[in-house]
């Protein structure tokens, strides 16, 4: 049978978890660079397809596709991993160290892979500098690189927790995606139970971390009016917050202590 079962899904987290602990940095760096390009191709595409038939559904219906090839390919994305490897360290499994080890590492990786596919997408898009005219996927992130950031800022602490509210039910969705890859042992299964939880993220608009890292500094590149600052303190640093509360205790801990946490029952001492 494809289907795998949520007890046996719960012990899967578990051990995925352990074994994102033990990766080297250079593993983490790379499989972490590898998805944070990955995921800006993925919001590059969204945007094409957004432009081309004026529907955003449409774009979020083509985003997952990034996130389905780093599930396949086994590559780390830190969002992803919130549910996951503070699980493990709060069950005992690893060491506080080792799991800070990974998210920063990861963190890292999604960061450099990001901003790199934003200076190679801006160098193709404006003949490294030499075109000003935009197209119509780079004002869309001029646009989005403003509204997550100054347009939070606008509103002071009401915006801010607005941006920590969406990164919560993005990243419950993200992690979601996560959890439901490991429900099939077939790749048409994995793609699709993947899919769809991100689909309803990118639908509704929410902010997720390693998205925003090629969103803001790939809008700022472009000619949004967006400082460094303004990226970081208004969207990067509690977007990142929001996402790990929305994925540990919505997805990883909601799901591995409703079925990881069973005890058998006792046998029947009745005759």
């Amino acid at each position: 049978m494809d289907y795998i079962n949520p007890k046996e899904v719960a012990g899967a987290m578990m051990a995925a978890a352990v074994n994102k602990s033990k990766l080297s940095v250079k593993d983490l760096l790379i499989r972490g660079a590898l998805s944070g390009a990955l995921l800006a191709i993925s919001v590059t595409l969204a945007n094409l397809a957004t432009s081309q038939t004026t529907l955003s559904l449409i774009g979020a219906f083509v985003f997952p596709v990034g996130f389905v090839i780093i599930v396949i390919l086994g590559l780390e994305l830190v969002t992803g991993s919130f549910a996951l490897v503070p699980l493990a360290w709060l069950e005992k499994r690893i060491s506080g160290l080792a799991m800070l080890k990974n998210l920063f590492w990861v963190f890292i990786g999604n960061l450099i892979g990001s901003v790199l596919f934003a200076v190679m997408f801006w160098a193709a898009s404006t003949d490294t500098g030499q075109s000003a005219q935009l197209g119509a996927i780079e004002q869309l992130l001029v646009s989005a690189s403003e509204k997550k950031t100054i347009g939070y800022a606008q509103h002071a602490g009401a915006g801010l927790f607005s941006a920590f509210v969406k990164a919560v039910l993005c990243n419950w969705m993200v992690c979601m995606g996560v959890v439901m890859s490991m429900t099939s042992k077939s790749t048409p299964g994995k793609i699709l139970a993947a899919g769809i939880p991100i689909f309803i993220f990118f639908a509704l608009g929410y902010e997720h971390a390693v998205v925003n890292m090629f969103v803001i500094p790939a809008g700022m590149m472009f000619g949004a009016q967006v400082s460094f600052a303004d990226w970081w303190l208004y969207n990067q640093l509690i977007v990142t917050a929001g996402n790990i509360v929305g994925g540990l205790l919505f997805t990883g801990m909601a799901i591995y202590y409703t079925h990881g946490k069973k005890e058998e029952p006792l046998p029947s001492t009745i005759n």
